[in-house]
């Protein structure tokens, strides 16, 4: 927890980065879209960090310092070796050192309760680290559609589309936002959730069978995933911003609790 310009205490928000290249010479560059740093200011009302993806050292050195974790999406997909999956079609984009920082900082922010919310990549990444495994084509499974992003950028109004709607599980956190048992959702994946990881529960369905959302079981502190993209449309779609909103809460919450935790020792 910081103070704010205007003397308002604000959680520090860790955002995952890809490592990805810019310029006319390539250079490795750890980057994260706008539109997470946007959520933070706005309805998250944090302060966000951009987390570099250096490896695991990083971990011990940050995790400490953070009220709240966001895990980005990304065009890259994680590397199949961390799920024992067959090796990626040639040209799927990887992360290796994406990877190798956001595995083992999901499970030390879990193991120490901060809260953390998981979108896309980030959402598969939680899966991963937990022990899960990724199906990596699902347009390519009997009875699945296509959920991919579209390979030209410029269609930005498809990031804002409803391409179909979730099944909620009644009287979860994400029911409560929707106020209802169903959701209308964009839809911007190849991979997806194949075995759900043990300690995590399935709380949000595709048409299709594919698992959208998903809470993590026994943990101390907020910890919940989604396969859409709430940080495109939290502006204009109320349960978007009512997620956020409510990660942002339990952030505050974890930094309050462990203000007051220091000042007691």
């Amino acid at each position: 927890m910081v103070r704010d310009l205007d003397g308002t205490m604000k959680p520090l928000i860790g955002i995952s980065c890809c490592v990805k290249a810019f310029g006319v010479f390539n250079t490795p560059n750890h980057a994260a879209s706008d539109s997470y740093v946007r959520a933070v200011l706005g309805p998250v009302d944090g302060i966000p960090v951009l987390l570099p993806a250096a490896g695991e050292a990083l971990v011990p050195g940050i995790l400490p310092r953070l009220d709240g974790l966001i895990l980005t999406g990304s065009r890259s997909n994680v590397c199949p070796d961390h799920y024992q999956g067959p090796a990626h079609a040639e040209g799927t984009p990887e992360d290796p050192a994406r990877d190798s920082t956001t595995l083992p900082l999901i499970r030390a922010a879990l193991a120490a309760g901060v809260p953390l919310l998981a979108i896309c990549r980030g959402f598969q990444e939680l899966n991963v680290a937990l022990g899960g495994t990724l199906d990596q084509r699902i347009q390519d499974l009997p009875g699945r559609f296509d959920h991919s992003t579209p390979s030209d950028q410029k269609l930005a109004s498809l990031r804002v589309a409803k391409a179909h709607a979730v099944r909620l599980t009644p009287g979860s956190a994400l029911a409560k936002l929707a106020g209802g048992e169903t959701l209308p959702v964009n839809s911007l994946h190849n991979q997806g959730i194949a075995k759900l990881a043990p300690r995590l529960v399935a709380e949000a369905w595709a048409p299709d069978g594919t698992i959208e959302a998903v809470r993590v079981r026994d943990v101390p502190g907020f910890a919940l995933g989604v396969q859409w993209h709430p940080e495109y449309d939290w502006s204009q779609d109320a349960v978007s911003r009512g997620l956020f909103e409510t990660f942002g809460r339990a952030a505050k919450d974890w930094a309050a609790r462990l203000h007051m935790a220091q000042a007691a020792e």
